[in-house]
């Protein structure tokens, strides 16, 4: 599959059985340590306990009809005490089938179902750490502007990147 995805790709919301195949995603991508692992599952947690109540909304992606096997994720919400903004907290695609534009899909998803809301801009953070310079190059490709550096945000020589869209 080359370029963005189309066919029987389906994004659907977050359901109980997700749980473990994000923790597997989020652990085969190898930039994120145990505590971040951690954190991804519990915003999974929250949102199944809470719904979107927990401020945070999920974007599953998946090729089959039967919703069973998922290829990545997104999750993201509104941006307390502000109008109109919103922050995609993870977006995470299988490393077995990255390359194939479906976080492109995935992330085109995110922007539109955040425009429906009445969202206005997306704000993402990423580290700068060189293990994210595909990530990195991912966000500057779909249109996501450098916005702030925060040095040595996470650890020593660990830059916090804030990017922003303005949604049309």
């Amino acid at each position: 599959m080359n370029g963005i995805p189309t066919g029987d790709l389906i994004i659907r919301k977050l359901q109980p059985r997700d749980r473990g195949r994000i923790k597997k995603m989020v652990t085969a991508s190898g930039k994120f340590n145990d505590e971040e692992i951690a954190v991804a599952v519990e915003l999974v947690d929250e949102a199944l306990e809470n719904g979107e109540k927990s401020g945070y909304v999920f974007a599953v992606l998946g090729e089959d009809k039967r919703h069973a096997f998922i290829h990545g994720y997104a999750c993201y919400g509104p941006a307390p005490l502000t109008q109109g903004v919103y922050d995609l907290y993870w977006i995470v695609v299988d490393p077995a089938a990255q390359g194939r534009g479906l976080g492109r899909y995935l992330l085109g998803h995110v922007e539109r179902d955040v425009s429906r809301r009445g969202g206005r801009m997306i704000l993402i953070e990423t580290s700068s750490k060189e293990t994210y310079s595909a990530t990195i190059r991912f966000y500057k490709r779909s249109g996501y502007r450098l916005e702030a550096r925060v040095r040595d945000f996470y650890r020593r020589g660990d830059d916090k990147l804030i990017f922003r869209k303005e949604l049309d």
